[in-house]
């Protein structure tokens, strides 16, 4: 059995970027993985074609009669895998060559802590995530805001498969929140201070239904936070305010377009980084 089951969902995915997500796995400094990849998009040849031309015995390629959607490909990916631990990965970041050693020792010499991640690297931009080190500060943090990187996640599979946690369609696109928000109560989490993930930033041009959609989900995400977890909900509430999270959206992917400033109830989106344009209660 491999010590690791990397599980990686693809649909459509841009062949650079995915070329460039199989190698950065292919290239890391520890070994002992499966890698599975699950092509949700099967009626596109060219990912096919490029899956297939990578010969590493470690590669485990399927494919989706039809198009399921990514709340339950993840959950199929996780059927599949055979490893102790779950190494999530999303189709178009590139993991840095020690991820995996790196997650893989510190889970090894915690028997305590069920989840571990990283910071990100957004790319082309450079900027890195700063997200909270200890179980604690993590846990109350998620009560708000999701500061465990999904794409630079490591878990244990044992905990999922003992408390039959598994992605959900109704929380889709925030399905990954609450995937996390699921595991609060069953085990501990640890962020390492360093970027493992470098995690490709590119403004798709959400439409408003899809706007609204991946809001309500957010939106439920914290309902339950709040509803199952009162406690760590109310001293987070009391410590506020938390560190917000910025990012940008850029025109063309290149040129600094909208700052969006993201805080435990409001999102503000400034035009040009400083031009009040937006303001979103959650």
């Amino acid at each position: 059995m491999p010590k690791v089951s990397v599980l990686t969902p693809i649909y459509n995915t841009n062949p650079t970027h995915l070329r460039e997500c199989i190698e950065s796995i292919l290239s890391q400094t520890f070994k002992d993985f499966e890698f599975i990849i699950l092509n949700d998009s099967p009626e596109n040849k060219d990912i096919d074609n490029i899956v297939k031309s990578y010969k590493d015995k470690r590669i485990k390629y399927y494919k989706n009669d039809k198009n399921i959607g990514i709340s339950a490909s993840r959950n199929k990916l996780l059927d599949l895998a055979k490893g102790e631990y779950i190494a999530v990965f999303d189709h178009d970041d590139i993991s840095l060559p020690e991820r995996l050693e790196q997650e893989v020792q510190y889970l090894d010499q915690h028997p305590d802590i069920g989840v571990v991640s990283s910071n990100l690297q957004y790319f082309p931009t450079n900027n890195l995530t700063n997200h909270p080190l200890d179980n604690l500060e993590i846990k109350k943090h998620l009560m708000f805001v999701m500061v465990v990187a999904h794409t630079a996640m490591m878990v244990r599979k044992s905990i999922l498969d003992k408390h039959n946690i598994r992605y959900e369609e109704e929380y889709s696109p925030a399905e990954d929140y609450m995937f996390v928000l699921r595991l609060v109560q069953y085990t501990m989490f640890h962020n390492i201070q360093t970027a493992l993930v470098k995690y490709r930033f590119i403004d798709t041009n959400t439409t408003k239904k899809q706007w609204d959609k991946m809001c309500n989900g957010d939106a439920l995400c914290r309902d339950y936070a709040l509803r199952q977890y009162p406690y760590l909900y109310s001293i987070a509430l009391a410590q506020r305010p938390l560190t917000p999270i910025q990012y940008w959206i850029r025109l063309f992917d290149l040129i600094p377009l909208i700052r969006v400033k993201k805080k435990p109830h409001r999102d503000r989106w400034y035009l040009f980084g400083f031009i009040p344009l937006l303001a979103v209660r959650r």
